[in-house]
């Protein structure tokens, strides 16, 4: 099995971390820094990870679709940023127009540190995602889309991997 939680429901399991095995430096979501609700495209850029959902992205920056008031990431004393990205949990980093992972409004929605975006399990079977790929998932659901693209957007990978996985 997998998991993809996104926006609502990455926040939702990020509070049930205690029972998914691997998620132990999971932060939680709370009120985004600018203290309102943030919904525009914003650049996030794909780490190396051990999500499944994820595999063969590293490296990608990607536009996405962010919808939400309640999307940054809040650590523990015991962990934080640095550590989930050493360990291959984080999953996804808001990137500025310098393609580098940023704390800086509006790049940043929300103000997550080191421009935290998503995070995953140890063993990559779980993916939470607070901005929302499937709503850009087809290249007519982006503003500007490269004539290079054809249909599908970049997001479209994260399907067929969920498919891959699941055979």
């Amino acid at each position: 099995t997998c998991t993809l939680g996104v926006c609502n429901g990455c926040q939702m399991l990020s509070a049930l971390k205690e029972l998914i095995p691997g998620a132990e430096r999971w932060p939680r979501f709370v009120r985004n820094r600018s203290e309102q609700y943030e919904a525009r495209l914003s650049l996030v850029q794909v780490p190396r990870s051990n999500s499944v959902l994820l595999a063969g992205m590293q490296g990608s920056i990607l536009p996405i679709a962010v919808a939400h008031g309640e999307g940054q990431a809040e650590f523990t004393a015991h962990s934080g940023a640095e550590e989930l990205l050493e360990h291959g949990l984080g999953a996804l980093q808001y990137v500025d127009h310098h393609e580098e992972p940023t704390e800086s409004y509006p790049f940043n929605p929300n103000g997550s540190p080191l421009g935290l975006a998503g995070v995953c399990s140890a063993d990559g079977r779980v993916t939470l995602l607070m901005p929302h790929p499937e709503r850009v998932f087809r290249s007519v659901q982006n503003s500007w889309a490269s004539k290079n693209w054809g249909e599908d957007g970049g997001w479209m990978r994260l399907f067929r991997n969920a498919r891959v996985f699941l055979r």
